[in-house]
């Protein structure tokens, strides 16, 4: 097995508590977020790479916005806000809760400063804990609102690592946003294999009491035609083979708008990767790495994983195809180790469930992002979340290294336009049964 070393600084710990109460839960992630902010400088906080990302900063300030005006403001008597102009400048598309920065300009915001974006934080963490020690704290609307502000706040949590990768990815210094020593490994991956699924009536959608978004909703009835998923997810390795069949360079693999796509932004492999003498390298949250043939591709645009799927004579699976190979698994998005922020091989050995379905990178799904039979929106601002979005995007579905541990489930329903790459997205293929 061969093996190349990396040396970069000390890692900084990500692993998280496992609290119970929803007081407990809300401020181990509020700390969280913290954490993952800490290895940056003032000056990292501060820039947006390109219109899709956000700055640290933003981010930190927006969770906090959520809190402010979702929870605080309708539920705590007497509650002052920080600063009047922060509503403006870290509303992100709530249209019902007035007018807001725009979104590519984010990384122009050089005031407030981080130093008094913390300082929001504070004070609006103090107020959460009066209104939480308080018995209109412990109602049940407030305890709902705690608990979408949590996982609100873990979607930006992820995003805070996505955004940064875009950012370091642009510096000709390529710097390192996690430490430690590790090893690259660069051994090939094992065979591919593939598991059947029969068909039917399968029931899909959130279906027991514990939280969910409302996109997930309601469950119902879909029918499940009989289809083959393979058993992990399509790595590095096999993503070089489709670069050097021309898989840029073959139109016939292509939607229109995908090949548009690649002619327009140059595309020749996935986002972060560099051709140099020595080889494909790869930008990660770890520096500059050689790629490592057995670990996912990832950074991959949803024409891309169409593109290699009709060039392995596969397809992708559509989402409910997923989701029903994830529910016989039993599979759980448990909590990430320490650390880690880069996908793993897939595990040796024979196994009659797929691997990688949670953990290492999201996963492309045939299928567009539309609302479920009977679906409707929350009522009020809330209701802005996930509802006006149904259109021209594509579910993705597991969970990456970077989301944090439990906030995904097999019911889970991310969403991207097909053109976007920038996140931790791969892909597993498909097919029918002959």
């Amino acid at each position: 097995m061969r093996r190349t070393s990396a040396t970069v600084k000390e890692p900084r710990p990500r692993a998280q508590p496992n609290p119970t109460s929803p007081s407990e839960r809300l401020f181990a992630t509020r700390q969280h977020s913290l954490a993952l902010a800490a290895p940056l400088t003032p000056e990292d906080m501060v820039v947006q790479a390109m219109d899709d990302a956000s700055p640290t900063k933003w981010h930190l300030a927006h969770v906090t916005w959520f809190f402010e005006n979702f929870v605080l403001k309708p539920h705590l008597d007497g509650y002052r806000d920080f600063d009047d102009a922060f509503n403006y400048c870290f509303n992100s598309y709530y249209e019902a809760l007035g007018p807001r920065h725009p979104r590519p300009k984010r990384g122009l915001l050089t005031r407030p400063s981080a130093e008094r974006v913390f300082a929001y934080r504070a004070h609006v963490d103090d107020a959460l804990r009066s209104l939480l020690s308080s018995e209109k704290g412990q109602s049940t609307e407030v305890t709902r609102l705690i608990e979408i502000g949590i996982n609100h706040e873990q979607q930006h949590q992820e995003l805070l690592l996505t955004d940064i990768l875009a950012l370091f990815a642009t510096n000709p210094l390529k710097p390192s946003y996690q430490s430690s020593p590790f090893e690259v490994d660069l051994s090939q991956p094992e065979p591919l294999r593939w598991i059947d699924y029969a068909g039917g009536i399968h029931r899909v959608g959130h279906a027991s009491d514990e939280y969910c978004w409302d996109n997930e909703l309601p469950p119902h009835d879909a029918l499940v035609h009989p289809f083959r998923l393979a058993d992990r997810l399509v790595t590095n390795a096999e993503w070089l083979e489709f670069i050097a069949d021309g898989g840029y360079a073959t139109a016939t693999l292509w939607l229109a708008d995908g090949w548009t796509a690649v002619n327009r932004e140059d595309w020749r492999a996935p986002l972060y990767w560099e051709k140099t003498d020595a080889g494909w390298f790869q930008m990660s949250l770890q520096g500059l790495l050689p790629v490592a043939p057995a670990e996912p591709v990832a950074h991959v645009s949803y024409y891309e994983a169409d593109a290699f799927a009709r060039w392995s004579g596969k397809r992708l699976p559509t989402e409910f195809e997923w989701e029903t190979a994830a529910l016989a698994s039993g599979a759980r998005h448990e909590s990430i180790e320490t650390g880690r922020l880069r996908p793993r091989r897939a595990a040796s050995g024979e196994m009659d469930r797929p691997k990688q379905l949670f953990g290492d990178t999201w996963q492309w799904t045939s299928s567009a992002y539309l609302p479920y039979p009977g679906y409707r929106p929350p009522a009020g601002a809330i209701g802005e979340y996930n509802g006006k979005f149904m259109i021209s995007q594509q579910v993705l579905r597991g969970a990456s290294y970077a989301t944090p541990g439990g906030h995904s489930r097999p019911t889970y329903r991310n969403f991207f336009y097909p053109h976007q790459r920038w996140q931790f997205v791969g892909l597993r293929l498909a097919s029918e049964i002959d």
